[in-house]
């Protein structure tokens, strides 16, 4: 058994000493001296990118801390380690030890600590805290189920902790831990007994009545005393300036389960009776979330859906209300954009947000009497997340086509990257041209997408083509790094990332065409992108493949099950039979809400599952998943499998066990890429290379004796 070793954080002081000295920057690729001449991306590659996260200003405005996560391939796991940067720039430095992951880093208002979230010794979540003046990390939170999220109070002496209700066995874990003897075996788990609509989550399992609610920690005393309850999940914690209230989001209808309601609402910090009474900001039926107050404390922005009807496909709007209650109003119709992440400038009189914009992701703004939309941040580039400064600085998470996510400080006009993180990496990699294409669909819609050309690629050379649905449905390929795209590139593709109908960043209108009819404007759409490749010369005709993941996955049997021109195919974690999701995924308020019931509206189930056009299938197709996907279970390729089988067509599944519908676990993530280059090889380019990569060698045995 391997013993986690302690963590060792760096002392506050030494970092004050050290704000432009050189100190080791953020852990490089093993063979850090570039090559002479740049080289072509590589699987192995993708566990050299070091994923840069949560970039969050000190309250001076001098130091940017920020996650960043490393896959190591090595000890099959992953791991994030929190860092800082100077405002002005200079090599990063450390601020947690290998060995152990941290995350959700949080300055104090005050600026004498940083707050942030780390497990260790096999246990649960807690809130860690290093002191500006020296000395190293103490763990300041002793929560018997761990913490979810937490966010400082305006004054310094208290944390809003988000806690789930918890297990009897979390209190029993919490006592044995403080004896000094071994654990104790395990129990035999009881029985699941569910009596809820709502009964499934992917990466929780089966879900029952323990909710999330509000507590107050004071760190001074580390007293927590509990400030909502009841049969509700509430979460998005905000503190009003003065600290006496904090605002939240929370479902609390008659039967949450059966509708997407949440609204916004006000508790007092100081209040002793668990929230029984609250102030109520929001009564929109549709979701509002994400509350953030002014700097006076009068208003609240927040993010609102207004059309209910549309239910996923619904623009997100960017909204206002009083603190004490009363008329919204929202600021964004006009815009049509989904928002997220609303923020107050320091000045009141405006708010920023992120926005999805044909294909990029931008940092906007809008006066709090609405009007233009502008953008501080703006570009054919991915804004992912933001923190504001008191004096208006920006410190921003952004990716660009050829960079992965790096911290950038804006300070009006300039925009300055603060952090190299994968610079050295990217200094040996010679990287793929991606173009932003536009195009016309069957009827005449207009649709726009990413077209990578493969690496010494010469106009007019018709090359191997793979076409790579996105998931969602709604989202949108946008002007980040995409790994797998570059990968393909070298590898001598051409690929297509089309945003079709369906698809977030160009208004509701396009994104709901495809309401309840999966499969069609899409599917249209996508094949539309293919034709312009091989109208412009660069696909070509007879080698083209098609793959993608979740609802990209979707889109590949509906492709497959309505043409033949696709050499190859890949499908992951997809459904075709869409009635066996029924009752076995989490989508049930989305099912109900979109297909009616499946005994109700049998023909609309019929009409959007590609299970019963099985027989038009002729393209060799590999299905893959993880063994524990709530979000679209194994079953789905299961049964696309083994129809295909019985058929007598060319097909293969692939299970991941311990997966989740996102993987985490590196050794399957490698697995997973080597399968999607030897299947389309060998189908795609008719390369005679197996259409599986090489099993691994297994580990060597060692005799009993020491032989």
């Amino acid at each position: 058994m391997r013993i986690v070793r302690c963590v060792v954080f760096t002392s506050f002081a030494l970092f004050l000493s050290l704000s432009t000295r050189a100190q080791e920057s953020v852990p490089r690729p093993a063979s850090a001296s570039a090559p002479a001449t740049p080289r072509a991306i590589t699987i192995d590659d993708y566990f050299q990118i070091r994923d840069v996260s949560q970039p969050e200003l000190s309250p001076d405005g001098q130091w940017v801390a920020y996650a960043v996560r490393t896959r190591m391939l090595k000890e099959d796991k992953s791991e994030q380690r929190l860092w800082m940067v100077s405002g002005r720039g200079g090599d990063a430095i450390p601020l947690t030890a290998e060995g152990v992951s941290s995350a959700h880093p949080r300055w104090s208002p005050d600026g004498k600590y940083l707050a942030f979230t780390s497990a260790r010794n096999a246990g649960k979540n807690q809130v860690w805290l290093l002191d500006r003046r020296g000395g190293e990390a103490q763990k300041l939170t002793e929560v018997a189920q761990g913490v979810s999220d937490f966010e400082w109070s305006a004054d310094s002496t208290r944390l809003v902790l988000i806690l789930q209700d918890p297990k009897p066995e979390d209190a029993e874990a919490a006592k044995e831990s403080d004896k000094d003897k071994p654990a104790a075996k395990p129990k035999t788990p009881p029985p699941f007994v569910i009596d809820r609509l709502q009964f499934k989550q992917d990466t929780v399992g089966y879900l029952d009545h323990r909710r999330t609610h509000l507590y107050i920690f004071d760190v001074a005393s580390k007293k927590i005393t509990q400030v909502t309850s009841g049969d509700f999940d509430d979460n998005e914690p905000a503190w009003s300036p003065d600290g006496k209230q904090l605002a939240f989001s929370s479902n609390r209808s008659a039967d949450a389960d059966r509708n997407y309601n949440t609204d916004i609402w006000v508790v007092a910090a100081d209040n002793t009776d668990k929230g029984a009474h609250l102030t109520q900001i929001t009564t929109n039926p549709g979701p509002d979330r994400a509350p953030a107050w002014s700097p006076d404390g009068k208003w609240i922005t927040f993010v609102t859906q207004t059309d209910l009807k549309a239910m996923i496909y619904a623009t997100h709007h960017l909204a206002i209300a009083p603190s004490s209650g009363g008329e919204a109003k929202v600021l964004t119709l006009a815009f049509d954009r989904t928002v997220r992440r609303p923020r107050f400038s320091p000045d009141g009189r405006s708010i920023y947000f992120i926005a999805d914009d044909d294909g990029a992701e931008n940092l906007c703004r809008i006066a709090i009497t609405g009007g233009e939309v502008t953008r501080p941040i703006a570009g054919r580039l991915v804004v992912a997340y933001y923190s504001l400064g008191k004096d208006g600085a920006i410190a921003a998470q952004i990716s660009a086509l050829d960079r992965p996510d790096e911290v950038f400080l804006s300070n009006g006009n300039d925009l300055t990257r603060l952090t190299k993180t994968n610079d050295a990496l990217l200094s040996q990699l010679r990287l793929a041209q991606a173009d932003y294409v536009h195009f016309k669909s069957k009827d005449g819609t207009h649709v726009a997408g990413y077209l990578y050309k493969p690496l010494d690629y010469s106009p007019g050379k018709k090359v191997p083509t793979l076409l790579n649905p996105h998931g969602g449905p709604v989202g949108q390929y946008a002007a980040s790094f995409y790994h797998l795209a570059q990968l393909y590139a070298a590898n001598g593709y051409a690929v297509l990332l089309p945003n079709p109908r369906g698809s977030s960043g160009y208004g509701q209108k396009f994104c709901e065409a495809i309401f309840a009819d999966w499969g069609n404007k899409d599917f249209q759409d996508d094949m539309a992108m293919v034709d312009y490749a091989v109208a412009q010369g660069i696909a070509d005709p007879e080698k083209l493949g098609v793959g993608g993941w979740s609802y990209g996955g979707m889109s590949t049997d509906f492709i497959i099950a309505q043409t033949t021109r696709f050499k190859g195919a890949i499908s992951g974690a997809s459904i075709a039979l869409i009635a066996s999701g029924f009752g076995h995924d989490q989508y049930q308020k989305d099912y109900f809400s979109e297909l009616g019931y499946p005994w109700d509206n049998k023909a609309v189930w019929e009409k959007i599952s590609p299970f019963y056009r099985i027989s038009n299938i002729t393209t060799p197709t590999l299905f893959m998943g993880g063994d524990i996907d709530w979000n679209v279970p194994i079953l789905g390729s299961e049964q696309m499998y083994q129809a295909l089988k019985s058929l007598g067509r060319t097909t293969e599944l692939v299970v991941y066990p311990g997966e989740y519908h996102g993987f985490t676990t590196p050794s399957h993530l490698k697995d997973r890429l080597e399968r999607y280059l030897a299947w389309y090889a060998h189908y795609v380019k008719g390369d005679a290379t197996p259409a599986r990569p090489a099993a691994p060698s297994p580990a060597p045995t060692t005799k009993a004796g020491g032989e």
